[in-house]
């Protein structure tokens, strides 16, 4: 029982992914696109043939984006196909890393 509690707490605390938290722990560098919560192999290849190879590209077209949460999920969504769940995740992950490090 004691068990089942533990882990629905650690369930219902935890928003964010380990990939999330593992991208918004340290300065970005020169992480792979797949490195972003959201962008897995596919969309990571589709961004890649859009010429987003690495996070601090797709960083800065969120930061031209003006940190529109709207426009860039659109642009997501255009770019590679990524569905709601996976723009929230990106979108989510960047927004967290430019307050932690911007």
């Amino acid at each position: 029982m004691l068990q089942l509690i533990l882990w629905i707490s650690d369930k219902t605390m935890s928003s964010t992914s380990k990939k999330h938290g593992a991208f918004v722990a340290e300065p970005m560098g020169e992480k792979r696109v797949t490195a972003l919560p959201g962008i897995g192999k596919i969309l990571g290849g589709r961004m890649e043939e859009s010429g987003f190879d690495k996070a601090n590209v797709v960083l800065g077209q969120f930061l031209v984006l003006k940190k529109d949460e709207e426009l860039f999920d659109n642009w997501l969504k255009d770019t590679c196909g990524a569905n709601a769940k996976q723009q929230r995740d990106c979108y989510g992950c960047l927004r967290e890393w430019c307050d932690d490090f911007l």
